[in-house]
C-alpha cells in the first residue's frame, strides 16, 4: 500500500530553483516534500555554471601563462594536466554538492524522494511507493538538451552540455553542434587547455547577442585558433578509427571534419514530459508550461518556476522564480512581477553581459532612443592590465531612461550589477554622472559612459566667461 503524505508543499525537481524554494519554505516552517528523479543540484551544480566556470578559470590560467611576455613577465610552464584539471572543477563543485545533499536537506526538516515524480489528478503526485496531496506543488523540472536528427548520430557516442563534464574535459579535436553561448564558451576553454575546436552554426554564432558585442569575443576566438563555420549544416556523420568524419556543407562548399569527439549544444528544451501534467490539468503549450504572471497554471493548486516556463535557461532566473513563489505562495505576501530585467552573460574571454534591451528591440519597441558608447581602451584600469577590449553601449529613451545595456570586456558580467539595479529603479543615464567609483577601476566606465548625456558635464557659466575675459584684459 503506498504511504500517503500531506505536506504544505511540493516541489518536483532539485535544481537552483527547486533547491532555493524548499530550502526557504522549510526556513519559514513549511511541511515541505522534494522529488526528484536525477542528481541533486541540477545542471547548474553538475553541468551547468559551476563546473564550466571551473573549467573555464583553468583555461585562462593556461592562456596567462602563455602570453605573459608582452607584459615582461615569461614563464616556463609544465603544461595543462587533465588530471589536475578535474581535480580542480570537482574541488570547485565540492561545497555546492555539500550543500545541495539530501543529508542536509534532510536536517533542514525536508522530505526528499528520490524517484521520477508523476501527476495522477489534479491534487496528487506519485513518487516511488510515495502518494503526495499537497496544498500546493510547484513543477521545477529544468532543462534537457535538443538532440537533433542527424543522419548517422545513432553510430557516433556523442557529448551534450548534460554529459560533457562527465565524459571528456580535455578532447583532442572537439566538434562542436551549435554556436550558442554554452558552445562557445566551452569551445574556448577546451581551445585553451590543447584542444582542437571546430564550431558548426547553422546561423550566425552568437546570433542572440548584439553584433556589435559579440564581434570582440569571436575575434578573440579565431585569433586564438578555433574554427567557426556559420551558415553551415552538419548533413552526415560516420565511425572513424576512435572518432568520427563529419560532413559538412556551408558557404565554403561540401567538407569533411574529423574530430575525436562530438559535442551536441543546439540548445535545451523544457523538461516537461513523464510529469502526468494532462492527468492535473495543466497545459502544455510550445514545449513549456503555461504559466501566468504569477508563475501559477490553469489548475490553481500548481505552479511551475526556471526553465519549464520557457522563459530563459538560466539559474538566477530560476532563483527570482522561486524567491517571487516563496514570498507569494508559502509566505502569503504580494508576489514578485515574474518578469523583471534579465542579466545574460557569456563567459568568453572577454566577456559578454546584457541587460534590458539591445539596440535592436530598443529601436522596434521605441520611436526615439539614444545610444551611448564608451570604449575600454579609454579605461585606466583597463590599460593598467593590459587588457583594453571591448566597450560599454547603453540604450536609452529619450528622456534618458535606460533601456538596455551591454558590455563586452574583462568583468563584463561583475559590472552588471550596478545596471541591473538602475534598471529595476527606472533611473536616466544621467542619474550616474556623480557616482563616486574607485580609481582605477573598470566599474567607472559607467561614470564616463554617462557624462556624454549633455548636461551632465559642468559648464562655464555666461558671466563667468564675461569676468574671465575681463579679468585677461587687465
Amino acid at each position: 500500500m503506498s504511504e500517503i503524505i500531506t505536506p504544505d508543499l511540493c516541489i518536483i525537481g532539485a535544481g537552483a530553483g527547486g533547491l532555493a524554494l524548499a530550502t526557504g519554505a522549510a526556513a519559514l516552517g513549511a511541511k515541505v516534500v522534494l522529488v526528484e528523479s536525477g542528481r541533486l543540484g541540477g545542471q547548474r551544480l553538475h553541468s551547468g555554471c559551476i563546473p564550466t566556470r571551473a573549467l573555464i578559470a583553468a583555461a585562462r590560467a593556461a592562456q596567462q601563462t602563455q602570453h605573459s611576455q608582452p607584459l615582461g613577465v615569461s614563464v616556463a610552464g609544465r603544461g595543462v594536466d587533465a588530471h589536475l584539471v578535474r581535480g580542480f572543477i570537482a574541488g570547485a563543485m565540492a561545497p555546492r554538492a555539500a550543500y545541495d545533499s539530501r543529508a542536509r536537506l534532510t536536517g533542514l526538516g525536508i522530505r526528499v524522494i528520490e524517484a521520477a515524480g508523476r501527476f495522477i489528478n489534479k491534487d496528487t503526485c506519485a513518487a516511488a511507493d510515495c502518494l503526495v496531496k499537497a496544498r500546493r506543488f510547484v513543477v521545477a523540472t529544468g532543462s534537457l538538451p535538443v538532440i537533433p536528427v542527424i543522419p548517422g548520430l545513432e553510430m557516433i557516442r556523442y557529448l551534450t552540455t548534460d554529459s560533457f563534464f562527465v565524459d571528456a574535459i580535455l578532447p583532442g579535436k572537439l566538434l562542436i553542434l551549435g554556436a550558442g553561448p554554452s558552445a562557445v564558451e566551452i569551445g574556448q576553454a577546451c581551445l585553451r587547455l590543447g584542444s582542437e575546436v571546430t564550431l558548426i552554426e547553422k546561423q550566425q554564432a552568437l546570433g542572440d547577442v548584439d553584433p556589435e558585442l559579440r564581434g570582440p569575443a569571436l575575434a578573440a576566438c579565431r585569433r586564438e585558433g578555433m574554427v567557426i563555420r556559420e551558415s553551415s549544416t552538419l548533413t552526415r556523420l560516420e565511425p572513424h578509427g576512435a572518432g568520427l568524419l563529419a560532413h559538412v556543407e556551408g558557404p565554403e562548399g561540401t567538407s569533411v571534419v574529423e574530430a575525436s569527439h562530438l559535442l551536441l549544444a543546439v540548445g535545451r528544451q523544457p523538461h516537461v514530459h513523464s510529469l502526468g501534467l494532462d492527468a492535473a490539468g495543466v497545459p502544455i503549450k510550445n514545449g513549456r508550461i503555461e504559466v501566468d504572471a504569477h508563475l501559477c497554471t490553469a489548475n490553481k493548486l500548481i505552479y511551475a518556476a526556471g526553465d519549464v516556463v520557457g522563459r530563459g535557461c538560466f539559474t538566477h532566473l530560476a532563483a527570482y522564480h522561486a524567491e517571487s513563489l516563496l514570498r507569494h505562495v508559502v509566505a502569503g505576501r504580494r508576489p514578485r512581477p515574474s518578469v523583471a530585467p534579465l542579466p545574460r552573460v557569456v563567459a568568453t574571454d572577454p566577456e559578454i553581459a546584457e541587460i534590458g534591451l539591445s539596440e535592436a528591440q530598443a529601436r522596434a519597441a521605441h520611436r526615439q532612443i539614444a545610444v551611448y558608447r564608451w570604449p575600454m581602451a579609454e579605461n585606466d584600469r583597463a590599460r593598467t592590465a593590459g587588457n583594453t577590449s571591448g566597450l560599454i553601449k547603453i540604450m536609452t529613451r529619450r528622456n534618458g531612461v535606460i533601456l538596455g545595456v551591454g558590455i563586452v570586456g574583462e568583468g563584463a558580467g561583475e559590472m552588471l550589477a550596478l545596471w541591473s539595479l538602475a534598471l529595476q529603479r527606472h533611473l536616466k543615464l544621467s542619474d550616474l554622472a556623480g557616482l563616486q567609483l574607485p580609481y582605477p577601476s573598470r566599474s567607472d566606465i559607467a561614470r564616463e559612459a554617462a557624462l556624454q548625456v549633455p548636461g551632465t558635464r559642468p559648464r562655464i557659466s555666461g558671466m563667468m566667461r564675461l569676468k574671465m575675459l575681463l579679468r585677461g584684459a587687465r
